[in-house]
């Protein structure tokens, strides 16, 4: 059986833009293959409803698991809850269980817990709450979607939260051989290599350094015994 599948919804026009630069596919990505679960795909969408209730419907659809980052504070422009709540048909409002973990936060702080902030305790019905160590505004999951910040160690923070009540599969193995010459050298032979071994993800990276072209071949699978065959012949094609 295949490894169950994911992908990230990375919500905001900051991103987009490029005011912001964001890390947190890059974290998910790690955690993810670790759990061995394929992280499928990726995408970047702005702060629209329309647009991010659409890319919720298909990604749920396609994978076996979604992940959203950002969107989910105190300001106008945090949509995310709302159109969570649209692409599920579910109403939205606040829910006693967040507001309390909010309000006894800024009591704690000495914080007035303002209605602005009241509105990270706006949870769709049927959903539950995914916990925050870090700032303590919940995230939350709706079916096979999970509903986080795009703070990075508030984003982590929930991954962690999300990630042990999730079934995967087999870690994804990798391994990596350097190889000094230009691709257009070695494609016809990495080409039958890649036929030969159907069930590795082979990938070519190439590089220059000091002038000269090569490549590092990144070889993926859960079959280890597999894999180190596969890395025995590529060593055999092109020695070092």
């Amino acid at each position: 059986m295949s490894n169950p599948t994911a992908a990230i919804l990375i919500i905001g026009d900051e991103i987009l833009s490029g005011r912001t630069r964001d890390a947190n596919m890059h974290f998910l990505a790690g955690q993810l293959t670790e759990a061995g679960i394929q992280l499928k795909e990726a995408r970047m969408v702005p702060d629209d409803r329309d647009v991010i209730v659409d890319a919720v419907n298909i990604l749920r659809k396609n994978c076996d698991y979604v992940f959203t980052s950002g969107g989910i504070g105190p300001t106008h422009d945090d949509i995310t809850a709302d159109c969570i709540a649209a692409a599920f048909g579910a109403n939205i409002g606040v829910r006693k269980d967040a507001f309390d973990l909010l309000d006894a936060h800024y009591k704690r702080q000495n914080k007035e817990f303002n209605e602005a902030r009241q509105r990270m305790a706006r949870i769709p019905d049927g959903a539950t709450l995914i916990e925050n160590p870090v700032s303590i505004a919940p995230g939350f999951t709706m079916e096979n979607v999970h509903v986080m910040a795009g703070v990075p160690s508030v984003f982590e923070a929930m991954v962690a939260s999300v990630l042990p009540t999730l079934t995967g599969g087999a870690p994804l193995l990798s391994q990596t051989y350097r190889i000094n010459r230009g691709e257009g050298d070695i494609a016809g032979p990495l080409g039958e290599l890649a036929a030969e071994y159907p069930d590795i993800s082979i990938g070519s990276y190439p590089f220059t350094e000091n002038g000269m072209f090569g490549a590092n071949i990144v070889m993926r699978s859960t079959d280890a015994a597999q894999l180190d065959a596969a890395m025995v012949k590529l060593a055999g094609l092109f020695p070092a």
